[in-house]
């Protein structure tokens, strides 16, 4: 089985580390004293919405292609698993991979999603830019758009970002379009997401958290947050721009 369901994973003898990863993301999801900072998350777990997938440490190329087949497989059903679906993936993480510092971890995570790019069967949909420093581009897989969110064992300042497990929470974009077609109910949901965010990290919100569509929005910048206010200049992202610069 690639994707599992919360019943699923209640009659399946996973693996120990794969059963605590999930009980450490329901402790997350749940926590009424701290409360996860994203409301929709919290929503989709507790409506059973997510999918999850378990691959191997992201250290090797065989956790790409399992994540490439979970995705295939996720996006081809995605529209089935209710309006506030995502697939949430937990990699394999030793201790000497959890020990590695946030820009080590930073630099997996966007092998990870150019692997992606090199395995995927369809092409790039054509009305998203690929150099991802247009504020219009947003990663993209199997003809879908996909919003990438990255936690580490390695972030401790931004706690939203962190997670025991190298962990992986991606959102369809029409999840997002759907979530935006009330223009009022998100802007106050969103405030009382920075709201929650303030209080949850121990440092001010990232200045590169922006809103898609923006001219000044780069989703590149907001898949994987460092633990400061850093963030990189040049997107790491190259399988498709260096194919099209190369034309």
């Amino acid at each position: 089985m690639l994707l599992f369901n919360n019943e699923a994973i209640e009659e399946y003898q996973l693996a120990p580390w794969k059963r605590d990863a999930i009980k450490q993301f329901n402790r997350k999801m749940t926590d009424k004293d701290n409360p996860f900072p994203c409301i929709p998350a919290t929503q989709g777990y507790a409506l059973k919405h997510f999918k999850y997938g378990f691959v191997a440490d992201p250290r090797t190329d065989h956790s790409i292609d399992e994540l490439a087949a979970l995705l295939t497989e996720y996006t081809k059903h995605s529209k089935n698993y209710g309006k506030y679906t995502s697939l949430v993936v937990f990699y394999d993480t030793s201790d000497n991979l959890a020990n590695q510092d946030v820009i080590q971890l930073e630099q997996l995570f966007w092998k990870q999603l150019n692997g992606l790019t090199e395995r995927d069967q369809c092409l790039w949909p054509e009305d998203v830019p690929a150099d991802p420093h247009d504020s219009l581009w947003e990663f993209c897989f199997h003809d879908e758009r996909y919003f990438m969110f990255c936690a580490t064992p390695a972030h401790s300042n931004r706690q939203s970002r962190s997670f025991p497990y190298f962990m992986l929470g991606i959102t369809p974009r029409w999840v997002l379009d759907k979530f935006h077609s009330s223009p009022m109910l998100a802007n106050k949901i969103k405030s009382e997401i920075r709201h929650r965010l303030e209080n949850y990290d121990s440092i001010p919100t990232h200045p590169d958290l922006n809103s898609y569509g923006k001219k000044d929005n780069y989703e590149w910048k907001q898949y994987f947050l460092h633990d400061d206010k850093s963030s990189l200049s040049q997107c790491p992202f190259h399988s498709l721009w260096s194919k099209e610069k190369d034309k």
